[in-house]
């Protein structure tokens, strides 16, 4: 298949010192028998090489939010997150590098001990504003980076998961920098806002989201509106696994973990258990159930997140 370079955006020049910082995100071919035997091929796209902090689905989401914000003039982003929210660790990290100030709304009460991810936003320099689920659901309701009624001068609003058309943009290049041949590209999905970045691609013909959650089913329309948000219709074939969740966001079980420990054993690629863990169990699955037609090139997307191991 050709391969068509995205819109070229100009970067604000704080935003490109930030991105000189980053490193590449090669593909890693996958040797296993299972493949070999099935006549596949596996690759992954190592987005979790990106950087230290700020990896993965995590930048691709945030450059061209942050790019608009600096250029509108914004002093201070505000976004919301869980207590182990990775898109809050990169916007904070971010925030700091940039000298943008940065306001997280965390879902629940404050606990007694904050966790490693907390601690990362205040060190960082992120005013934390913990709020309850009641109210982090109306939050969910303002998508524009106008439109949280409390916004001072200078505040730029970011809904929960960067999930704004400008998101799409950074993710579609993803695609691009992809110097194979691929039948399939496959994401985990927590707002489904990678995976909508991904078919908003022209290169992208058949795309698989793995749900990280319970109740994934929602993740179809978000995804259909985030594409309809960047004026686009993608006629590649998609398919949302919402089978996969282990009992729910941010929970796992002793065959996801032995699964995951035997994966890094093998391959040397370390996964965590809250969207990567679940992407590859779900495919392994799927290879040895036959799903995959044989002859068919499957690209796996490694987004980032080890931090959340931590906690």
């Amino acid at each position: 298949m050709g391969h068509q370079a995205s819109a070229v955006i100009a970067l604000h020049p704080r935003l490109k010192a930030l991105q000189r910082s980053l490193a590449a995100a090669p593909l890693t071919k996958i040797n296993d028998p299972e493949l070999a035997d099935r006549q596949l091929e596996l690759w992954i796209k190592r987005d979790d090489l990106l950087h230290p902090i700020i990896s993965g689905n995590k930048w691709r989401k945030l450059k061209y939010i942050l790019n608009h914000a600096l250029y509108a003039g914004a002093d201070c982003i505000v976004s919301m997150g869980g207590a182990y929210s990775n898109h809050l660790h990169a916007l904070a990290f971010s925030g700091k590098a940039l000298g943008l100030k940065t306001i997280g709304f965390i879902r629940g009460e404050r606990p007694p001990q904050l966790n490693p991810t907390l601690n990362d936003l205040l060190d960082w320099g992120m005013e934390l504003r913990f709020v309850s689920r009641s109210h982090y659901r109306q939050l969910r309701g303002y998508q524009g980076h106008d439109s949280l009624p409390e916004l001072q001068p200078g505040q730029y609003w970011l809904p929960e998961g960067g999930a704004t058309y400008l998101a799409l943009q950074g993710v579609a290049e993803l695609v691009d920098e992809i110097e194979i041949d691929f039948d399939i590209l496959a994401v985990a999905c927590g707002t489904g806002t990678t995976l909508a970045g991904l078919l908003a691609s022209p290169l992208a013909q058949h795309a698989i989201g793995v749900a990280a959650m319970k109740g994934g089913d929602f993740l179809i329309n978000d995804v259909e509106q985030l594409l309809e948000m960047q004026r686009m219709t993608s006629h590649a074939d998609r398919r949302i696994l919402v089978d996969y969740h282990f009992g729910g966001f941010a929970k796992t079980t002793p065959v996801l973990l032995a699964f995951m420990q035997d994966f890094q054993r093998r391959h040397g690629i370390e996964l965590e258990p809250i969207y990567t863990g679940k992407l590859l169990f779900a495919l392994y699955d799927l290879i040895r159930r036959d799903y995959f037609p044989a002859g068919q090139r499957i690209v796996a997307i490694h987004t980032g997140g080890l931090q959340g191991k931590r906690n």
